[in-house]
Order: structure tokens, then C-alpha cells, then sequence
């Protein structure tokens, strides 16, 4: 009898080792993504973005190819509030 693969609700649960770092992913990732649809948005070039957020060229290049791993929430807040924007966080049922 063939062993059924494992199923998982999103990457993220597949990825992490608990629900609470699964979260802790997804919440860093969709935050990640929206400050990259911004600055694409603006059209700034990595150095100009980095200029805006407060931090180096290479840290924007990580943010825009999606280095989740190398961002707290803490520091993508940080960038989101350098660059003019507010975060919000909703609770949603598990």
C-alpha cells in the first residue's frame, strides 16, 4: 500500500515547524509583497527605494525577490512607515 503524501493548508504550514511561525510567515510575506508592489508602483529604482525606507540597496534587493526569512515584522513595518504607509493587522478564525 503506497504512503498518502502529507497535505498542508498553505505553504507557509508546510514550511514551518508550528502555526505560530506558519503565521509569523504569512503575515512577513504578504507585508513583503505589498511594500514591493509599492515601490514597483513608483517606479524607483532599488537604490532610490532603499533611500525612501531607510535601509541599503542589498536589503531592498532581499525585500524584492521575497528573502522572508531575512525580515522581521518589526523591520517591514519599519520600511512600510518609512515610506509613508500604515500597518494594519486583522485577526481572522483559525
Amino acid at each position: 500500500m503506497k504512503k498518502r503524501d502529507k497535505t498542508y493548508t498553505s505553504v507557509w504550514d508546510a514550511l514551518a515547524d508550528t502555526p505560530e511561525q506558519a503565521a509569523n510567515l504569512q503575515a512577513r510575506a504578504d507585508l513583503m509583497r505589498q511594500i514591493a508592489e509599492l515601490i514597483r508602483a513608483e517606479g524607483w529604482k532599488q537604490v532610490e527605494a532603499a533611500e525612501r525606507c531607510g535601509v541599503t540597496q542589498p536589503r531592498i534587493n532581499d525585500l524584492l525577490r521575497g528573502r522572508v526569512s531575512r525580515f522581521s515584522l518589526d523591520a517591514l513595518v519599519n520600511i512600510a512607515t518609512a515610506l509613508g504607509r500604515r500597518v494594519s493587522v486583522e485577526l481572522e478564525a483559525a
